[in-house]
């Protein structure tokens, strides 16, 4: 629940939210999270509120609202808006953490590496650099509570409350008044010994020193204590060394103690660094530049914070591709951040992204796409895939360039799950019907039949009796040896989609002419996959309660006349009871028989002519009974003289029928069954 704080802010764009304020630096300001109202946008609120006989501290603040209003720094905590009335004073920034707060937070969460501290310590020491060599301003509250953290992990200084010019106009520093902010005050001021001839930048160099105490070994008790570094890093306590000097004419410019921190071996002399010094500049970097950092990122993103991934690196990556034109090198870095987000913020920042990028015509773009699939894939949902992935993909079956074709076959893997049945049916079957015939690479045939095993059970049962026998046979008869092997192998990932007749008649012929073949590899494949289509047939054979689990019977049209010809619908393959009928080929084309849809795209010998070769089914067959009909399990003498009178019954009624048809049917045979 979001509540105004005050009746006369009502109009103000922004609300605090009801929750206890998060503090702020010493002193009257009060630090509130907050959101705009319009988006809900998460802010930060420092409110002043403005008590009676508190004149001098209410100039303070009002000075302090000013000085942040008009100093803009990316280093300096960034002004949104900001609201003055007689009774308050509201200062509205980007959405931050107190810098004591957030050191705790990440304390307990395992703590904070030194590659975030050197980076964190080297913004406040720009901002710094900036007040006094380009603003000529002396902060004068440089201390852990001035010091705020955005949520990429950024820091900003703060706190300008008593900040003042280094040129004596606008007269001296303003009183503090707060003892916790006085503990931070170099010595010099403090006891007027005569070594008042210091630098401009001093005084705020000390309590930079303090600060850097504080940030490695927390709280500091007393202004003694900084004679030990305790736990501040070995390649920084030189530098802190010359801080914290009692002689404040040594004591380094910001701008120079940056650059004794960045030599070689220094404590801000680190990839961390480097990559956000050069974020911050890539607008006017040469565009071969650009392309380098991106490269080279990626190697580097496992070691950086996650925060700074989502919240500085990621948009950095999205803008250099939509309007930088950095290609393809973004995508390596783009996928590993995105592992950091959430499954709706990867829907919200990352698909878009993704989907316009496979609309390239950069061939380098497309196969980075393609390789990197994996990392994505699941984040894209069906319609997108069938609507605007799949057509965009499928040019790379038709590409001149064998590693886009290649990589094209493979993504096949990750997308046939999510493709309709006019995708995966029709269209993905034509271009691997054409792969397979027609191309020149072998090793893209190969990978095209090894794809088809892998995917086989995402095809409808028409489209699998159709292809997979007749493209794994033809793998067989492939020039190209691992073809060979594959398509072998394919016929044993898929084993469980075929019927007992289709193993002993169309699958078991195959594989036994791999028994000769000249490669020893695809020997051995061949009678791996025969022994165990063997063994499959065996079993069945001895136990055919296991059928349910290998496939369907041929289905019956009973009771059957006692003098016709069976004519059988073929799902499937014959049971051992019915083992002496012959397979004869049909010498009309009438009546019932084995039928498949007609495929509308054939693989055919040498691609997809009209009416050749392909992946058809074979020609269909009639079953016909020899001498007579074994008796089904279960089936007594009552059950089979029931049969017989129903058969004389069919039999009557389909003379009748024969007779008063202008027309009618072929006769079927008049051989009797036993």
């Amino acid at each position: 629940m979001w509540f105004f704080a005050r009746d006369p802010v009502r109009d103000f764009p922004f609300e605090l939210s009801p929750d206890t304020p998060e503090g702020g630096p010493p002193g009257p300001w009060v630090l509130h999270r907050g959101r705009k109202k319009a988006t809900g946008s998460p802010v930060s609120i420092f409110v002043y509120d403005v008590k009676p006989g508190a004149d001098e501290q209410t100039q303070v603040a009002k000075a302090a609202f000013k000085r942040l209003k008009t100093l803009r720094h990316p280093n300096i905590l960034a002004y949104i808006d900001g609201l003055e009335t007689d009774k308050c004073l509201h200062v509205v920034t980007d959405a931050v953490t107190p810098l004591k707060m957030y050191l705790k937070e990440r304390a307990e969460a395992g703590g904070l590496k030194e590659l975030e501290l050197s980076w964190g310590l080297h913004q406040i020491v720009k901002a710094l650099s900036f007040l006094v060599n380009d603003c000529s301003l002396i902060h004068n509250n440089v201390c852990m509570a001035a010091v705020f953290v955005d949520r990429a992990g950024e820091w900003k200084l703060g706190g300008l409350d008593y900040m003042y010019s280094s040129q004596g106009n606008g007269g001296g520093p303003p009183r503090k008044g707060v003892p916790e902010l006085e503990q931070y005050d170099p010595p010099e001021l403090a006891d007027g010994s005569g070594r008042a001839a210091r630098e401009k930048w001093s005084a705020d160099m000390w309590r930079l020193g303090c600060l850097i105490w504080e940030v490695f070994n927390g709280p500091l008790p007393r202004a003694a204590a900084l004679r030990n570094p305790g736990k501040i890093p070995k390649s920084l306590v030189p530098h802190y060394c010359e801080l914290v000097g009692a002689n404040p004419k040594v004591r380094p410019n910001p701008a120079r103690f940056l650059q004794n921190c960045r030599a070689p071996g220094g404590f801000m002399n680190n990839r961390f660094v480097e990559t956000n010094l050069f974020l911050e500049e890539i607008q006017i970097k040469e565009p071969a530049e650009k392309q380098k950092f991106f490269q080279e990122l990626s190697k580097s993103l496992d070691s950086f914070p996650e925060d700074f991934c989502r919240h500085k690196v990621l948009p950095q990556l999205l803008t250099a591709f939509e309007f930088g034109n950095a290609g393809a090198v973004v995508l390596t870095p783009l996928f590993k951040v995105g592992k950091f987000l959430s499954a709706e913020e990867y829907q919200q920042k990352i698909i878009p992204v993704v989907v316009k990028m496979f609309s390239s015509t950069d061939r380098a773009m497309r196969i980075r796409l393609l390789q990197q699939m994996e990392q994505f894939i699941q984040y894209l949902d069906e319609p997108t895939v069938n609507t605007q992935i799949f057509p965009h993909v499928v040019h790379g079956f038709l590409d001149t360039n064998p590693a886009i074709r290649e990589q094209t076959v493979k993504s096949m893997l990750l997308l046939a799950p999510k493709l309709n049945e006019a995708n995966l049916n029709v269209e993905l079957m034509k271009h691997f019907a054409r792969l397979q015939a027609k191309d020149e690479q072998g090793p893209i045939r190969c990978n095209t039949t090894v794809c088809l095993g892998k995917i086989g059970s995402y095809l409808s049962a028409s489209t699998r009796h159709r292809v997979l026998t007749s493209a794994f046979s033809r793998a067989t008869k492939d020039p190209f040896a691992p073809s060979r092997v594959a398509g072998v192998l394919g016929f044993a990932a898929t084993h469980n989609l075929y019927s007992m007749n289709d193993c002993a008649h169309k699958i078991l012929p195959v594989l036994c002419g791999l028994t000769v073949d000249p490669e020893k590899s695809v020997r051995d494949q061949a009678f791996k996959a025969i022994r165990s289509f063997l063994s499959k047939l065996e079993s069945v054979s001895e136990d055919p309660t296991q059928l349910a689990e290998v496939g369907e019977w041929p289905t019956l049209m009973f009771p059957l006349p006692p003098t016709t010809s069976l004519t059988v619908t073929c799902h499937g393959p014959l049971p051992p009871h019915w083992s002496i009928w012959k397979l004869e080929e049909p010498r009309e084309q009438t009546g019932h028989h084995c039928s498949s849809p007609s495929p509308s795209h054939r693989w055919g010998s040498t691609g997809l002519e009209k009416g050749g070769a392909g992946w058809a089914a074979e020609p269909p067959v009639l079953l016909k009974p020899s001498a007579h009909l074994l008796l089904l399990p279960g089936q007594g003498k009552a059950e089979l003289a029931r049969k017989k009178r129903e058969e004389r019954r069919r039999e009557m009624e389909a003379k009748r029928a024969e007779k008063k048809a202008a027309k009618g049917p072929m006769k079927l045979g008049t051989r009797k069954l036993d």
